[in-house]
């Protein structure tokens, strides 16, 4: 952003919609480092205030200073009016779009819920920043939105999510395609992730899940602290080194990353931009290095039995991130043994969750 020779520069901007989510928050750690002013949105319906707090204590901020830098503001998206006094009362340089829905099982039993909240909510936002002129965004998307796809997988892969959370996604890719080609100004950028994991050093924020967890760390973690008495792996004959699924694994630190290298290759751009990145490793690891690995860093066994294969699981699904590190300039860097190591930190020192009441069902 531009200024006249001598005028203070301003400081940006941005608004993180789902703010308070396990992805949103570790970049707002990393938003704040750089300089940015920041703004979270969130209904808190899948997230925990409490997050502020640790916020606030990572950043080493009083509330005076916290309230002016980072502003919290209790809002669903699906409250048009709410996010347009919002946007009438506050200005956003830039969005990050992390909020919605993401239980792939629970989009299956009520799609219509999924579609409703993820698919209107984003609607709604894309219009209100519409009218005020905020036109740069970064879109939280997933790996789900490509066909079934054995191997290394490149953003020029066949497209076709397989349950209502992916089509959400892929729906709300479309929408952003359109109104890039419909008004010259926006620029936007979607970030396809595929298996966050990990929490920040500190120990402080972490995957909280509200109920049983859709991935396979979270559950994990909460053997290795007793909240789970064993591991369920889903197959153990696929055609992989020892039989059990392989996935891309990303430390979510390096995800959050990827949101500030977006942010910058958007403002960058001079003319109408909606693209899409992969952020992974191009790496796999199978659920039993996975398991070998948490057990090394935690001094805990990790009881497992085998099951069957869940349907329409792959053998092996990782990222080709080339894109990404050619675009943006961005590459992940921390190691299986960084994700285990903080993952353990997290979950050991917040056995359940950030206020201590989470249940989880056995």
């Amino acid at each position: 952003m531009e200024n006249a020779p001598g005028a203070k520069c301003r400081q940006k901007t941005i608004l993180c919609t789902g703010g308070l989510g396990f992805i949103g928050s570790h970049t707002v750690v990393q938003l704040h480092k750089a300089g940015f002013r920041v703004a979270i949105l969130d209904n808190c319906h899948n997230s925990n205030p409490e997050v502020l707090n640790r916020l606030a204590t990572i950043l080493d901020i009083d509330e005076t200073r916290f309230k002016d830098e980072i502003a919290f503001h209790r809002v669903d998206l699906m409250d048009k009016d709410s996010l347009e006094k919002l946007f009438a009362e506050h200005k956003f340089d830039q969005v990050i779009h992390f909020a919605g829905l993401k239980s792939v099982g629970e989009s299956v039993s009520t799609p219509l819920f999924y579609y409703s909240n993820n698919l209107t909510g984003t609607l709604n936002l894309l219009e209100v920043m519409n009218k005020h002129n905020c036109k740069q965004l970064v879109f939280s998307s997933s790996a789900t939105v490509y066909k079934s796809y054995d191997g290394p997988v490149h953003e020029g892969c066949p497209l076709g999510a397989s349950n209502p959370y992916g089509q959400t996604k892929l729906m709300t890719e479309q929408f952003l395609r359109d109104l890039a080609n419909s008004d010259a100004q926006w620029r936007i950028s979607m970030l396809r992730y595929f298996n966050p994991v990990g929490a920040h050093a500190s120990g402080l924020i972490g995957e909280n899940p509200l109920g049983p967890p859709n991935n396979l760390m979270p559950y994990i973690q909460q053997v290795g602290v007793g909240q789970r008495k064993s591991l369920t792996i889903f197959g153990d004959d696929y055609d992989t080194p020892d039989g059990t699924g392989v996935r891309d694994y990303l430390h979510v630190e390096d995800l959050a990353a990827g949101h500030l290298a977006a942010l910058s290759f958007i403002s960058k751009q001079t003319e109408a931009c909606c693209t899409a990145h992969n952020l992974g490793t191009g790496k796999g690891y199978s659920v039993l290095e996975m398991v070998k690995a948490f057990e090394r860093h935690s001094g805990r066994e990790i009881p497992y039995s085998v099951g069957p294969r869940r349907p329409g699981d792959l053998g092996c699904v990782v990222a080709d991130a080339t894109k990404a590190q050619n675009e943006l300039g961005w590459k992940a860097t921390r190691t299986i043994d960084d994700i285990m190591r903080s993952a353990w930190k997290w979950q050991s020192e917040n056995p359940r969750g950030y206020d201590g009441t989470t249940q989880w069902t056995q």
